[in-house]
């Protein structure tokens, strides 16, 4: 009995060393990883750690900040259960009589009744491919119609550019500049749609540093030329995409689909367990074999007159949700409406547009 007995230890202001480890065999995932934490400017000194174990098995480890009556739990884009986060609550409240508010982002979490009031809205999704023994493997599950656009563009592009080379780099072996002229390929690509890229330079530093610690590259050159690439961050057994662009001169010939493709299958090869595309519902990553995880922040309040106290934290997060549930509709109304209103609404759209096509020229409806 006792080697299945439950244990909760606190270390206060304190990450102690075995946690770098603990966390990534744990979890498996960069925004949950010490890495990810330093290189985006985390302070270590303001950081607790709570660390859960059944006998001696690490059950949960979450870092978190806490300060002005809240805790805030670092760890992201993980999955914490119900029976996790009742723990971690019933323990935070009790150890700390001023906190009052607990909050988790993006985690993925089946949580649908708690002992206190919580608040739960859906923050971002995480496209993930679980990732099969073989590349060969891989291959054959793929459908019918991304297998043969495999083969036909593939074919296509060896024969019109016989010189296209698909090399993998890895951590301090990724070149800088590669990194740097896949970038430069994303901000082109933005700016093509009057939106100004979120890579600044900061940013720019950011990404070579924390691809240069845990990164794979699959980088497609042509006549020595990058024209394509994948950059992906590891993190234990599973693999992360952060940037993947390619050449607008080589749409065609779809660079960047295969270059990613060719990534996964060398994930494969070394031995990597989950691909994750993270955010952005783009036909490419589902054509590639993910599906959607869904990410949620949760707050957790210590009673109802807290949850009353706190009403402008309760405001902002509903707020926010509410948001994120219009955007998501907005960009995804089609995917998101029954079939048979979807096919109303593209009725709607052809009367519209014969409607159109009958004025006058220079003419608009009123």
């Amino acid at each position: 009995m006792e080697a299945n007995k439950n244990s909760i230890i606190c270390y206060e202001n304190e990450v102690p060393s075995f946690v770098e480890s603990e966390v990534e065999g744990l979890y498996g995932n960069i925004f949950s990883s010490l890495i990810e934490f330093r290189i985006y400017g985390w302070q270590a000194g303001a950081t607790s750690t709570y660390v859960a174990r059944c006998g001696d098995k690490v059950r949960a480890i979450f870092l978190f900040e806490r300060k002005h009556g809240s805790v805030r739990v670092l760890n992201e884009a993980i999955r914490v259960g119900r029976e996790e986060m009742d723990c971690f609550s019933n323990y935070i409240f009790e150890r700390y009589p001023d906190v009052h508010v607990i909050s988790f982002k993006a985690i993925e979490t089946d949580v649908e009744t708690l002992p206190y009031p919580y608040q739960r809205f859906n923050h971002l999704e995480d496209i993930t491919l679980a990732l099969p023994d073989s590349p060969d493997a891989y291959l054959a599950a793929l459908g019918k119609n991304t297998r043969r656009n495999i083969k036909r563009y593939g074919d296509r592009l060896r024969k019109s550019f016989p010189d296209c080379r698909f090399e993998v780099f890895t951590e301090e072996a990724i070149p800088e500049h590669h990194i740097r002229t896949l970038i430069g390929f994303n901000r082109t690509r933005m700016a093509n749609k009057n939106i100004a890229s979120a890579i600044d330079e900061d940013e720019t530093r950011r990404i070579v540093a924390l691809a240069r610690a845990c990164g794979v590259a699959g980088i497609m050159t042509i006549d020595g030329e990058v024209v394509a690439g994948a950059i992906a961050y590891r993190a234990g057994r599973n693999y992360f995409l952060n940037i993947l662009a390619h050449d607008p001169r080589y749409d065609d010939h779809w660079v960047g689909f295969l270059c990613c493709y060719e990534t996964i299958r060398e994930c494969i090869r070394r031995g990597g367990k989950e691909f994750h595309f993270l955010w952005g519902r783009y036909d490419y990553k589902f054509a590639l074999g993910a599906v959607q995880r869904d990410l949620d922040n949760v707050t957790i309040y210590r009673s109802r007159l807290q949850f009353l106290l706190n009403g402008r934290v309760a405001w902002r997060q509903a707020a926010e949700g509410y948001r994120r549930q219009a955007k998501v509709w907005v960009k995804y109304q089609d995917a998101l409406l029954p079939k048979t209103i979807r096919n109303w609404v593209e009725r709607g759209r052809d009367l519209r547009r014969m409607a159109a096509e009958m004025l006058p020229r220079g003419r608009t409806p009123a």
